[in-house]
Formats: C-alpha cells, structure tokens, sequence
C-alpha cells in the first residue's frame, strides 16, 4: 500500500514529466538508424521513470560494455550528475529521502543503460 501511495506521489509530482522527457527522446532519436539502440535505452528510462518504487536496477555492464562506454562518455556522465545532484538535493529533507533514493537508481540507468534490467 505505501509503494502504490509512493508511485502516486512520484507520478503526480514529476514522474509524468520525466517519463515524457526520455520517451521524446527516444523518439527523436529513433528517428535515424544510428540512434535507435540508443532511443530504446531512453524508453527503458521511461518507463522506470511512471512508477519506479518498488523496482530495482541490476546492471550488467559487461554485456554491452563498448555501448555503456560510449554512452557515459558522450551523455551518460552528465546524466548521471544531474540524477546525483537531484538524489542528494532530495536526501537534505527527511521527507525527500524516498524520492532521493529513487534519483540514485536513475543514476545508475543514466550512466550505463545497455543491459540493464529494471526488476520488480
């Protein structure tokens, strides 16, 4: 009952929005064959992004390692930081602390996406 209660909270107060940004994204990039691995990543952010309590993030980067490579070189870094910054901005409240918590599992999505696995 309190995750659904969570997923609600995040969903009204943000998590419609991000999920918005990323499934543009992927649109935008899947517009050109080069880009679709990577728009499918920002779809697999989205949808992390609706409801994202009570699901994990299990990282598997030597599936893909050259891919998460050029990734954190060339946008995951910056991702990353924004989540970090947004996770620790979160934390500084008490009542922020879940929503931090979930900034931090985004930022492990936004710095090495292929091959991640989203779990409940």
């Amino acid at each position: 009952m309190l995750r659904f209660l969570a997923n609600i909270i995040w969903f009204i107060f943000g998590g419609l929005i991000l999920a918005l940004g990323w499934a543009l994204l992927g649109l935008l990039l899947c517009i050109t064959i080069v880009g679709i691995p990577l728009g499918v990543q920002c779809f697999k952010a989205a949808k992390l992004s609706l409801f994202p309590f009570g699901k994990k993030v299990r990282l598997q980067f030597t599936e893909h390692p050259i891919a998460n490579t050029i990734w954190a070189i060339l946008v995951g870094w910056e991702l990353a930081l924004v989540y970090l910054f947004c996770g620790i901005a979160n934390c500084i409240t008490i009542i922020g602390i879940p929503s931090g918590i979930q900034c931090f599992k985004f930022m492990k999505l936004a710095f090495f996406p292929f091959g991640a696995d989203i779990m409940k």
